[in-house]
């Protein structure tokens, strides 16, 4: 009993610090959670079915707080839901023809690049600009959606990290209005989506589902109301930081 409260304290506290981290900088909670639940003790299938359905929880908590600061574009959001969600399922369905350690290198490389591209950029990210994409260029930028809901369904970590940053670099957006709606629009949709398929799979360990559900609640509205209270720079900080250790630890897992 004593050790099944322990297990259970461990959870809402690993999902707390996962999910207040990824609210605030804009992805990264499986970088935390889904190591820590196979340490204690899931195989890699059931952790990652695990930590999906969890994760629907931090969209939730994030939805609460950005929603009242009226964060999201209602046409941006129709684009990433119309352009990430086919994705998700494609994903979520089947398996990259390469290996998965080719896959994992690839991915850490590219999210180290995301945060060294961030950090040499002082000025990306730190106000909303206007931008006017001609059909083309919106084509490019729903291609680019689809092709990260890929790596979302498929792949553990990462794609979070990706969508904010193409919220910046292509559609102009602040690092905290991005990481909005990242937060909702992935951790809600893209996740609940990947969640219902691998759910039909029989992976997912339920009696951990409530204490990770609770912590990723609570981490996500904490972590999206500093998002909002300290403002583009410290975001813009916390993206790149969390950007190069993802990326590391995921060439690491690699080797």
């Amino acid at each position: 009993m004593a050790t099944e409260l322990l297990l259970q304290l461990a959870l809402t506290a690993i999902a707390v610090v996962a999910n207040a981290l990824s609210a605030f900088a804009g992805g990264g909670a499986g970088l935390i959670q889904l190591p820590a639940l196979i340490l204690l003790g899931l195989p890699f299938a059931s952790a990652l079915a695990t930590h999906k359905l969890a994760s629907v929880a931090l969209g939730v908590g994030a939805a609460g707080r950005h929603w009242r600061a009226s964060s999201l574009d209602s046409r941006l959001s129709l684009l990433i839901l119309l352009g990430g969600l086919p994705g998700v399922l494609i994903g979520a369905r089947s398996v990259l023809a390469i290996p998965n350690d080719v896959a994992t290198a690839g991915l850490g490389l590219l999210t180290l690049l995301l945060g060294l591209y961030s950090s040499r950029r002082p000025e990306l990210g730190k106000s909303n600009r206007t931008v006017s994409h001609n059909r083309l260029q919106k084509l490019i930028g729903v291609a680019v959606i689809f092709m990260i809901g890929i790596l979302n369904g498929s792949l553990t970590s990462g794609s979070g990290l990706f969508v904010t940053l193409w919220l910046v670099r292509w559609f102009g957006l602040s690092y905290p209005r991005a990481v909005a709606h990242t937060l909702i629009l992935v951790g809600l949709a893209w996740n609940g989506t990947g969640a219902l398929v691998l759910g039909f799979s029989g992976e997912i360990r339920w009696s951990w589902i409530p204490a990770l559900i609770a912590g990723s609640l609570a981490g996500g509205y904490l972590g999206a109301h500093l998002s909002l209270r300290k403002g583009s720079r410290l975001v813009k900080s916390a993206f790149e930081w969390l950007a190069l250790l993802m990326g590391a630890s995921l060439l690491i897992r690699s080797l």
